[in-house]
């Protein structure tokens, strides 16, 4: 099948879906503007091809919801990848990957426990004081509440918990949803690290795509996900090189 059928066919799904999103403010998550607008809807469970769809369409997941941004006056959220045959490591991700060599990684389906909840608890703490967020929360009404295939990514040193990546998985893609880590093993650049562990298990399983969220240039948060070259960004109608 030619890639512009496929472009027209997940066009086709995705457009039969969308007479059942709606919009929905609220505050603007990374402080660019007063009024965020999702334009979102809720789905039960959804079979990896559609996902995958709504994935390449842009769309991104929260819970139960599939959503893109339609802020007024605003399009800083851009929709992220990496075709990971393509992927090639700079200088800076290898030492990231050396400093790393003693982590061990293992993946599982979505396990709630003591030991997570409070990692997560000690990050939030670090990453965002004064904030309403628990760990409870986000795994109770986030994590859990999946509408497709969903797995944790355990990072271990020395047996200790030090992060840990929720993800989805489909039959050619990887969708980035969340990650946490240990706060005092910052020097460790875990989200670079994280990044390059689930480039190497798309490789090792045969998944041609890794999405990484939103990238919203001169957002520092977000700075290092565009050193994932080559990388490609979502403009409202095609993938382009990021480069």
């Amino acid at each position: 099948m030619s890639e512009v059928l496929l472009k027209a066919q997940e066009a086709i799904l995705v457009e039969g879906y969308l007479k059942y999103f709606y919009d929905a403010p609220s505050l603007c998550p990374y402080g660019i503007s007063d009024v965020a607008i999702y334009h979102q809807g809720q789905f039960g469970y959804m079979d990896e091809q559609l996902m995958g769809c709504f994935l390449a369409r842009g769309f991104r997941r929260n819970s139960n919801a599939l959503y893109t941004m339609v802020c007024p006056g605003c399009c800083a959220c851009t929709p992220i990848r990496l075709a990971v045959a393509d992927f090639k490591s700079n200088r800076n991700q290898q030492r990231v990957a050396r400093r790393n060599n003693g982590v061990e990684i293992s993946t599982m389906p979505i396990q709630v426990s003591k030991e997570k909840l409070d990692l997560m608890a000690r990050f939030f703490a670090h990453r965002y004081p004064g904030r309403d967020n628990t760990p409870e929360s986000y795994y109770g009404s986030f994590f859990v509440n999946s509408i497709t295939d969903t797995m944790e990514v355990e990072y271990r040193l020395d047996g200790r918990l030090v992060g840990v990546a929720v993800v989805d998985v489909g039959q050619n893609w990887l969708n980035g949803v969340y990650f946490y880590f240990d706060p005092d093993e910052a020097r460790r650049s875990p989200g670079i690290f994280n990044i390059l562990s689930l480039i190497d298990f798309c490789l090792k399983q045969g998944l041609s795509y890794l999405y990484l969220g939103y990238f919203i240039d001169g957002l520092s948060a977000m700075s290092y996900k565009a050193t994932f070259k080559p990388h490609e960004l979502f403009d409202g109608c095609e993938w382009q090189g990021g480069d």
